[in-house]
């Protein structure tokens, strides 16, 4: 034993074993919080996640609504030198039938138009009504404009995101009079037109919103046309989207052939997709008939 060290110093600071025990101790405690944790927290389910999907959604819509949609990057081209600045955007990449519709609008060539359109926002963000109104007044009122598609069978061939770029790049090149600057929803176009991809550019901009509305209302229009033709699969009000009740008609039904086959709920669809005769006439292709394809200059 060293020297000044007697049986009443060892007792005054704890040994090994002590700090042992409080180690012990302390892994019992939180082993019983993470137990306690356990059994009052519910496993997830998927009922939870697509809770969770759900939310995502409103999440990106809310964000949405906060934005402005103003002129300010169509006076960023003025100010540069451009004269006829045109907002581009597609509607449809997301659904299972039919075409992705684009349109482009050259809406003002300076901040002071005649006739200034009130109201332009995303198209997802307005009622159905509000935003025929708006097509209307986009038509009447804007230096130009155009419509085009690009349809199913196409979009199989090709994939979704080039289908789109290629409804854009069409409707750019229909204008009349011809765009001199591009500002596009978020991608860039293969032309040498000047352009700015603009992420959330429908919300954004005043021009891209105006496109969108069009494309939005053209797309609504044909999908609705083929209701009739194919009733099972609720188009009318499903516009071609992946909707429980569409995907219960794909597994029940098959998919008709104007919808998808790239897609995996068509695909992976238990009945295989038919191709009809009456389909294989001219201008029953899918894409937007050439008067609809039309430009309007002012």
């Amino acid at each position: 034993m060293p020297a000044g060290e007697g049986p009443a110093s060892r007792q005054s600071r704890p040994g090994f074993g002590s700090v042992v025990e409080v180690l012990l101790l302390l892994l019992v405690m939180c082993s019983a919080k993470m137990l306690d944790r356990s059994v009052s927290r519910p496993r997830r389910t998927s009922t939870t996640a697509g809770a969770e999907q759900i939310s995502a959604s409103a999440a990106k819509l809310r964000l949405l609504k906060k934005l402005r949609c103003t002129l300010k990057f169509e006076k960023r081209a003025w100010a540069a030198g451009a004269r006829h600045v045109a907002g581009v955007d597609e509607v449809g990449r997301g659904s299972l039938f039919g075409p992705v519709v684009a349109a482009a609008v050259i809406l003002y060539n300076n901040d002071e138009p005649a006739h200034r359109i009130r109201g332009l926002r995303d198209s997802k963000l307005l009622p159905a009504e509000r935003r025929e109104e708006l097509a209307l007044l986009i038509r009447q009122h804007s230096i130009a404009w155009a419509v085009a598609a690009v349809d199913s069978a196409r979009i199989d061939q090709i994939n979704i995101y080039q289908a789109s770029r290629l409804a854009m790049l069409r409707v750019v090149q229909q204008l009349e009079p011809a765009a001199s600057h591009l500002l596009v929803d978020a991608v860039r176009l293969d032309c040498e037109l000047p352009q700015q991809a603009i992420v959330h550019g429908d919300a954004l901009s005043a021009s891209i919103a105006a496109a969108s509305i069009l494309a939005k209302v053209e797309r609504d229009r044909m999908i609705s046309a083929w209701d009739p033709v194919f009733p099972m699969y609720g188009l009318a009000s499903n516009k071609g989207y992946g909707t429980p009740p569409h995907l219960a008609a794909l597994r029940e039904y098959g998919p008709s052939p104007l919808h998808r086959q790239s897609f995996s709920p068509v695909w992976n669809a238990p009945i295989p997709q038919e191709v009809l005769g009456f389909m294989l006439e001219p201008g029953l292709d899918g894409d937007v008939p050439s008067e609809q394809a039309q430009v309007a200059a002012g």
